[in-house]
């Protein structure tokens, strides 16, 4: 991956990290829309933004071989379509969430152990992204009506999932023998960091 690319997938991350912190300002009751059925509504539109972004941060460092592939990206504007595409090309696409814990060897870097669970799966994702799709439209008079309560309920184990992924998490790029560590926050600094850890015990280094 070039720095380029690194430096967008970054800027991605940060992207997502703004729609959070506005996403949190309504759980919170920091911000108000003065009809609870709209903050509910606000609240899935930026969820569904969030992953879409997700997506694109996957198109994004997995261009060369998509491209290849691809012809009619600009038809591309549903989320779980760019990951089936991408998934169809490079089977390990998806960000994955991990743990750094400390080495045991004195002096040495982080274990990085892959999280198992508590975190948004690609089948969490098209159920989260479907769910929050549905509830931007009008309510059907005719139908059951949408379960507010169900979102109120559900949107906080969503949003706990979205972070447990993105948190820390690494990256895998098809025929690249490079690891990619992403810090969505570091003390002292705000942004997202994307380190390269080549082979060969080299030193990595970040965008």
């Amino acid at each position: 991956m070039k720095d380029k690319e690194r430096q967008k997938y970054a800027s991605i991350m940060n992207e997502i990290k703004r729609r959070v912190k506005v996403i949190n300002s309504f759980l919170s009751g920091e911000r108000n829309a003065m009809y609870n059925a709209v903050n509910i509504e606000l609240v899935c539109l930026q969820i569904r933004k969030v992953l879409e972004l997700i997506a694109l941060s996957s198109l994004v460092v997995n261009q060369k071989i998509f491209l290849k592939k691809v012809n009619n990206l600009q038809k591309m504007w549903n989320a779980k379509y760019i990951l089936s595409d991408i998934e169809k090309l490079n089977p390990d696409f998806y960000p994955c969430p991990i743990d750094e814990q400390p080495s045991e060897i004195a002096g040495g870097v982080n274990k990085l152990v892959d999280v198992t669970e508590g975190y948004l799966t690609k089948d969490d994702f098209i159920f989260v992204y479907d769910k929050c799709g549905k509830i931007l439209h009008a309510e059907n008079p005719l139908g059951n009506g949408i379960d507010y309560k169900y979102y109120e309920k559900n949107i906080p184990i969503w949003m706990q999932k979205i972070r447990r992924l993105l948190n820390s998490h690494k990256i895998t790029l098809l025929n690249d023998k490079n690891m990619y560590l992403v810090h969505m926050q570091e003390n002292g600094k705000e942004g997202a960091t994307v380190y390269v850890f080549e082979p060969l015990g080299k030193a990595p280094s970040k965008a």
